[in-house]
């Protein structure tokens, strides 16, 4: 059985972790895969946005404990899943997460990583490692502190208990939280209404977004003003103004 499913509807890919008998815990051939499928589609011209779910009643519960149990210190220290989490974030185009029941450890760590959430109304994020001994690996900490702030993130990681969706829309863990069976619904039609958005613009500011937020104020400033005026040499800039003024839909190419 396919361990991370791909469907693709227009320029909308849909990727969904496909390991329900575990949860869809995230082992090392699974963020692979994952990594492998966001490169193909960074390549793909067609490929508008990326929708990323799990299936089965839960997003992902976390990494693969059996797998993780074999590492020693060594083998940690030489763990090639730093790598695959990098190379999953360096995906430049939009990438919406849609989540249904738990999303614990590194599954509330990717759902952290990617651009825009949709939460199911029975969605649950944690980071529970604390109650195994350990603490999050994989950029939990840091992502939550940016967008809970320290006091929720604290709560969270040192005591390991989960908070529900309202509570991480209220957050900023979440942008929306629906009904549990639109969540994915929701999230296609956002990741859709990207798709047909400048390709480059949006790439630009997913940049400043990303970078936006680990700096300060007045070098973010920088940071999206550099990026605002590169856009200026695009085709697609001049074809959005135009459009606008002769009141017709844009027509975008990425150029």
């Amino acid at each position: 059985m396919a361990q991370l499913l791909s469907e693709r509807h227009g320029r909308v890919l849909t990727l969904t972790l496909n390991r329900p008998q575990a949860r869809n815990a995230l082992n090392n051939a699974l963020l692979e895969q994952l990594a492998e499928e966001l490169e193909q589609a960074q390549d793909d011209a067609q490929i508008g946005a990326v929708v990323l779910t799990g299936a089965g009643r839960g997003f992902a519960a976390g990494a693969d404990l059996k797998e993780m149990a074999q590492r020693d210190m060594v083998a940690t220290l030489n763990d090639p899943r730093p790598q695959l989490w990098a190379r999953i974030e360096r995906f430049p185009k939009p990438l919406i997460t849609a989540v249904n029941g738990y999303a614990l450890g590194a599954g509330c760590e990717l759902a952290l990583l990617s651009d825009i959430v949709f939460a199911g109304e029975d969605a649950r994020f944690g980071l529970p490692e604390i109650t195994l001994g350990i603490m999050p690996g994989a950029g939990g900490i840091q992502r939550l502190l940016r967008c809970a702030g320290k006091a929720l993130t604290a709560q969270m990681v040192l005591s390991g208990e989960p908070i529900d969706a309202r509570r991480a829309q209220q957050a900023g863990i979440v942008a929306q939280v629906c009904h549990t069976e639109l969540t994915l619904e929701y999230a296609q039609k956002l990741a859709a209404t990207l798709a047909c958005r400048a390709p480059l613009a949006l790439q630009a500011a997913k940049q400043a977004l990303r970078q936006g937020q680990d700096v300060g104020l007045s070098q973010g400033l920088a940071i999206e003003r550099q990026l605002f005026t590169l856009l200026a040499a695009t085709e697609d800039r001049q074809e959005g103004i135009n459009a606008f003024l002769e009141k017709r839909s844009p027509d975008f190419t990425g150029r």
